[in-house]
């Protein structure tokens, strides 16, 4: 009897691994997008709750939560096909739902470079990973969902929760979906040949330029937290930044959509950078600062690690230690000495200068990308036949110039965009926190606070955000416990 059960499972598991799904591909993607949505959940969280001052603990780390819950309900019912979907115009997909199961379980598919060239021939045939739509939408879900959540850097410490739980959706289907389709999902740029494996423009570069312009916007902290705004646990800092450093193997690991070669030199070029700007940073603050910082430290690494991203398996290893080097160097100066001296840059209160970290680091991946582009490498991911990166020759020197008019769109875009939404927004409601808020802060704004020590937790709320919904109840159980013990 129990012999027959195996064949009856076997059976009716069939249906359900199709001849085309690899499973191993499958696996690593569904793996890839889980790093991807750690590094989220909990790691931007945590970086975020404790990289703050104590008092905007809670609304910073809820900011970051809210976003992923957002963005996963936004990205299935109608952003996913606005950036991976069929051609409403040549920056934009048609809107629509991610969410039948006849859609899911088919195969996944990548965009047709479609356009013919001077030769009459057609570049490329459809691309079809071996794994079903379900992964792709997944995976591209929580790639989305980080960048909101980086955005929302520049906006700790003041931000109306209530305004950025319209910007959320707002943004993601006016901003992201246009620059997803534009470089990845068969858009113009994508047809063109811009270079950006995992990110640098359609993640970095855009949160960066957008939390900037969100920032200008929404006005700044109050005076006495931009005097001083020191993080409430460095220790778990670094635990957040740790999870961001480790989940980015899965953030330019994935990004091949099958567990390849190209893989496995993305996730080892990822770290070699990240390591050497981590370096480099450091070794600056140690030099004119004559102290190393922790949260310099924290900040290189996440500069290197945006900066591989548009070139994570285009670059050889030695590409990646020139780009790290770059990477904790020059975001550094523009922190360290040009926002000093710019009226425009100091004017604008960016809390965590994602402006630095993100757009300039962004841009400067896509940068040199457009120069270290190896051709082989090029080959076994880009759509777009003999790419290749300036020092290669050829057709390398039209790169840089390609990717400096990409970086050049998604900033435009940005910008504009994301003005008209912060304009929008303030039509219905304020975009900053009232001034008592910004005094007293995650008391005010949520009833709650991330550390009840030392006198502070008094105006907690336990009928409202508690376990019990009145004190009767609350009395009644504490009773029972005290009887039984």
């Amino acid at each position: 009897m129990a012999a027959s059960v195996v064949p009856i499972a076997y059976q009716n598991n069939t249906s359900s691994v199709p001849d085309w799904l690899n499973k191993g591909d499958n696996a690593w993607q569904l793996i890839s997008a889980t790093l991807v949505g750690m590094q989220s959940v909990p790691g931007l969280v945590i970086l975020y709750g404790s990289i703050v001052k104590k008092k905007w603990a809670v609304n910073s780390a809820f900011m970051a939560l809210y976003a992923f819950a957002a963005v996963l309900i936004c990205w299935v019912t109608w952003a996913y096909k606005m950036s991976f979907g069929d051609r409403l115009l040549p920056f934009w997909g048609k809107a629509g739902p991610a969410l039948g199961q006849k859609f899911l379980i088919r195969q996944a598919r990548l965009p047709e470079t479609t356009q013919l060239y001077h030769n009459g021939t057609e570049e490329t045939a459809t691309i079809a990973p071996f794994y079903p739509m379900a992964s792709m939408v997944y995976f591209q879900f929580v790639f989305a969902a980080i960048t909101v959540i980086l955005l929302a850097g520049s906006l700790l410490g003041r931000m109306n929760i209530k305004a950025w739980m319209l910007f959320v959706p707002l943004w993601l289907t006016f901003s992201y979906t246009v620059g997803a389709f534009s470089l990845w999902g068969g858009g113009f740029l994508f047809h063109w040949g811009v270079m950006d494996y995992s990110g640098g423009y359609v993640i970095h570069l855009s949160s960066g330029i957008a939390g900037f312009t969100a920032a200008y916007w929404v006005g700044p902290r109050s005076t006495k937290d931009r005097e001083r705004f020191p993080p409430n646990n460095v220790l778990l800092m670094l635990a957040g930044a740790g999870l961001l450093w480790m989940g980015w193997a899965g953030f330019n690991g994935g990004d091949p959509y099958t567990a390849n070669i190209d893989s496995s030199m993305a996730v080892l070029n990822t770290n070699i950078c990240a390591a050497t700007s981590l370096l480099v940073w450091t070794c600056l603050d140690v030099i004119f600062f004559n102290k190393p910082s922790v949260i310099g430290a924290v900040q290189g690494m996440i500069t290197g690690l945006v900066c591989i991203t548009p070139g994570a398996g285009l670059v050889q290893g030695w590409a990646a230690i020139i780009m790290g080097i770059l990477s904790g160097s020059i975001p550094w100066f523009t922190m360290m000495v040009v926002h000093k001296r710019s009226k425009l840059l100091q004017k604008v209160d960016d809390t965590l200068a994602v402006f630095h970290t993100h757009a300039v680091a962004g841009f400067l991946g896509g940068l040199t990308t457009g120069i270290f582009a190896e051709p082989e490498l090029c080959a076994l991911f880009l759509a777009v036949t003999n790419s290749r990166g300036g020092v290669y020759g050829g057709s390398g020197g039209v790169q840089v110039l390609k990717q400096i008019v990409g970086a050049g769109f998604i900033t435009g875009w940005n910008v504009v965009i994301t003005t008209i939404i912060c304009l929008a927004i303030k039509l219905v409601m304020p975009l900053r926190m009232s001034e008592e808020q910004l005094l007293i802060g995650d008391d005010a704004v949520h009833g709650e606070e991330a550390y009840a020590l030392w006198g502070d937790g008094e105006k907690y709320d336990s009928t409202k955000h508690g376990w019990y919904s009145d004190d009767t109840t609350h009395n009644k159980v504490a009773s029972g416990v005290t009887q039984m013990v």
